[in-house]
């Protein structure tokens, strides 16, 4: 049986972690690489990075910063944010990083998924979607819609058709985030994980909403989800990893301790 990863989450602004609520009012949360060796000691599955500027600010990623952190961890390592091209994949995998996670170039040029799939696998491809509930559902056909930008721009695309269509252009995981329930602490959007979990053959990261143990397990018992990924609750030192996977062992879930 596979295990189910519990996965913390680097929200990076101005070279420092940052947490907020729905993407906004954010707040600091550390030093990115005194954090990522934190969280290598509490065996963490694995480490995802997000530049959350980069794109709205059309500059790359913070290769250095990148360098420095997969320099001191053990785990994998995933990093989005600033995203345009092939080179930029190359890069990112050259200073460290295990997967890399895209969403607003994959939004503006679909064909990159296809590309970069083909070019470096689809192992290494994780399509991260940040997915709100749709307003006036009945007029634009949507449930959920897409976000690009570290969520500042709609974009008037179908959260589950588009993961349908990413994952036929190759793409080899999904980073969900409920822009609904991030950093709100009242649990994972279990109707929206469970939509995408169906909905497609590949690996699903459930982001957004954690608070407290039962939302872990909540998660991985009501959707299919094979990771969760949590900030807030573990930057504040409200819970640590090994306390989240000591409590979903407890509750018969699965996990690598």
């Amino acid at each position: 049986m596979l295990t189910k990863r519990i996965i913390p989450c680097l929200d990076i602004k101005d070279c420092r972690v940052v947490k907020g609520v729905k993407f906004l009012g954010l707040r600091d949360a550390g030093d990115p690489v005194e954090v990522a060796k934190a969280y290598d000691r509490q065996k963490a599955d694995e480490l995802v990075f997000l530049d959350i500027t980069a794109s709205f600010e059309k500059r790359k990623t913070l290769i250095r910063l990148v360098e420095e952190i997969a320099r001191n961890i053990f785990m994998p390592f995933t990093v989005g944010g600033g995203i345009r091209d092939t080179a930029d994949i190359r890069d990112l995998l050259n200073a460290g990083a295990d997967k890399v996670s895209i969403n607003t170039s994959a939004v503006k040029y679909p064909d990159l998924v296809d590309q970069a799939s083909a070019k470096f696998g689809s192992q290494c491809i994780v399509l991260a979607v940040d997915a709100k509930k749709a307003l006036s559902t009945k007029e634009r056909g949507l449930r959920w819609e897409v976000y690009i930008n570290g969520g500042r721009t709609p974009t008037g695309i179908d959260a589950v058709s588009w993961v349908k269509e990413t994952a036929k252009r190759g793409a080899g995981e999904i980073l969900l985030t409920s822009m609904d329930s991030d950093g709100t602490k009242e649990g994972y959007d279990i109707n929206l994980t469970k939509e995408i979990c169906d909905c497609v053959n590949i690996p699903v990261i459930a982001s957004g909403g954690a608070g407290k143990l039962e939302d872990f397990f909540e998660c991985f018992e009501k959707t299919n989800a094979d990771a969760v990924l949590a900030a807030s609750v573990f930057h504040y030192n409200e819970l640590s990893v090994g306390e989240v996977k000591n409590f979903l062992k407890r509750k018969g879930i699965a996990v690598r301790l």
